[in-house]
C-alpha cells in the first residue's frame, strides 16, 4: 500500500519498511516518550491535524476523491516538513473513501515518518484480546502499511482491554493515546462518573495509563521518574482540562503526555490551555489544530504563516 504519490508539490517517497521517524537529537530505538519529548524541544507542542473533511476539500478547490485527499495531504504535509514534530492524521476522513483513501494515509503516514515527524494515528480503537492485539499490530507496528509513531485508543471495555496494545507499544517503541477527559459534552456522563469511593472514571483511567507508562517505560531500561515523557498519555480537551482540578484526576502522574484537541477553531486560546492544564502545560501538553491551520489553505503561504503563528502562540 505504499506507492508514491504522482504531482508536483509532493513530499519525498517513504522509507522502506521498518522506518521510524527519529527527532533531532535522538537515537533511532528510543521510546516514543523520549521521542516526543525531542520534537517537542525542537519544534514547539503543536500537533497539526490532517482532517480531510469534505468542506476543506471544497475550499481548497479539491475533489471529493482520493485524488483530491492525496493532493491536501501532500500540500499540508509540505507545510508541516520542518515546522512541527508532529503530524495526526484522522482516519476516518481517508476510511469514508475506501480502499483508495486508506492507499493515500499509507502514503502520507510513511513519507511523514521519512521525512522526519512522529504520525499520531487518530483512529480510536478499542477492543479485547486478539482483536485489540490485532488493531494495534495494525497501527503501530512500523513494517505494517498503517505503522504510525502512536495510535489513539477507547478504554471504555475497560482499562485492562487496552493490554495487547500496551504489549505492542512495548515491542514496537510505540505510544498510545488514551481517551481520558474529552472535549465532547456527551463524555462526560461517563468519564466523570463516580464510583462507590467518589473516583471518576476519567481519574481511574488517568491513574491506570499512568501506571501502564510507567512499566513501558521501566520496561525500555529507563527510570520513570528521570523520563521527560512516557509512552502512554491521555487525549484531554483543551476546552476540558479545567475539569481535571475540579474532579481530582491527576495530570501529572507518570509524567504522560497530555494531547489537547479544541485549540483554535473548538474555542480554546492559548491562556485556556495555560490556564487549564496548569502545571502540566509546559513540558507534557502536545496541542492539537487541525481547522485552525487548514482553514488558511490552500495558499501555502498563508498555510505556513498559521503553522507558525499557532506555534509561537503556544509557546
Amino acid at each position: 500500500m505504499r506507492s508514491v504519490p504522482a504531482g508536483a508539490g509532493e513530499p519525498s517517497a517513504p522509507a522502506v519498511a521498518g522506518e521510524q521517524s527519529v527527532s533531532a537529537g535522538v537515537a533511532a530505538g528510543a521510546t516514543f516518550g523520549s521521542r516526543l519529548a525531542a520534537a517537542m524541544r525542537v519544534h514547539g507542542r503543536l500537533c497539526v491535524g490532517l482532517d480531510p473533511h469534505p468542506q476543506l476539500l471544497t475550499d481548497w478547490g479539491l475533489t471529493q476523491d482520493a485524488a483530491g485527499l492525496r493532493e491536501f495531504s501532500a500540500r499540508v504535509l509540505e507545510a508541516c516538513t520542518g515546522r512541527v514534530g508532529v503530524l495526526k492524521p484522522q482516519v476516518a476522513f481517508f476510511e469514508r473513501f475506501g480502499v483508495s483513501g486508506m492507499q493515500v494515509l499509507s502514503e502520507v503516514q510513511h513519507q511523514a515518518r521519512a521525512a522526519g515527524l512522529l504520525v499520531i494515528a487518530d483512529a480510536k480503537r478499542g477492543d479485547i484480546g486478539s482483536t485489540m492485539a490485532g488493531y494495534a499490530e495494525a497501527w503501530l507496528n512500523p513494517e505494517a502499511d498503517f505503522g504510525a509513531d502512536a495510535l489513539t485508543v477507547s478504554p471504555y471495555l475497560g482499562f485492562g482491554s487496552l493490554q495487547p496494545a500496551v504489549e505492542a507499544a512495548a515491542r514496537h517503541q510505540a505510544g498510545l493515546f488514551v481517551l481520558g477527559l474529552t472535549s465532547n459534552p456527551e463524555g462526560q456522563q461517563v468519564q466523570l462518573a463516580r464510583d462507590a469511593q467518589g473516583v471518576t472514571v476519567a481519574g481511574q483511567i488517568a491513574a491506570e495509563a499512568a501506571a501502564a507508562s510507567a512499566a513501558l517505560t521501566r520496561a525500555a531500561g529507563e527510570d520513570p521518574g528521570a523520563a521527560e515523557l512516557g509512552s502512554i498519555g491521555l487525549v484531554v480537551g483543551a476546552t476540558t482540562a479545567r475539569l481535571a482540578a475540579e474532579h481530582r484526576i491527576d495530570l501529572r502522574a507518570g509524567r504522560m503526555p497530555l494531547l489537547a484537541p479544541g485549540y483554535g477553531a473548538q474555542g480554546a486560546d492559548a491562556q485556556a490551555l495555560r490556564t487549564g492544564f496548569g502545571a502540566s502545560y509546559p513540558s507534557q501538553v502536545l496541542v492539537n489544530s487541525s481547522r485552525g491551520v487548514l482553514r488558511h489553505g490552500p495558499d501555502p503561504v498563508s498555510l505556513t504563516r498559521a503553522i507558525e503563528s499557532a506555534t509561537a502562540d503556544l509557546g
